[in-house]
């Protein structure tokens, strides 16, 4: 049996507690103003749950990176 390279880093577990906080308090604030959002029109309604269920993802890429990297900074192309 072979020795992994490095050690596991402590950044992987942190950042999926991170994650899923994030989802987790997105859903809540997108809960909490879905009586206002359900008076609204049906067409006007499914703008704003596609944008919610698309705008929650933009804070993982930093996130993502900090995980691999130890940075919040993308690595430099090559």
């Amino acid at each position: 049996m072979t020795k992994p390279l490095t050690p596991p880093s402590w950044r992987k577990p942190a950042g999926m507690l991170t994650i899923l906080g994030i989802i987790l308090l997105w859903a809540i604030l997108i809960v909490s103003a879905s009586e206002y959002i359900g008076q609204m029109h049906i067409l006007a309604q499914g703008v704003i749950y596609l944008v919610a269920g698309i705008i929650w993802i933009a804070p993982l890429r930093p996130l993502l990176i900090w995980i691999e990297t130890g940075s919040f900074k993308a690595p430099p192309l090559p």
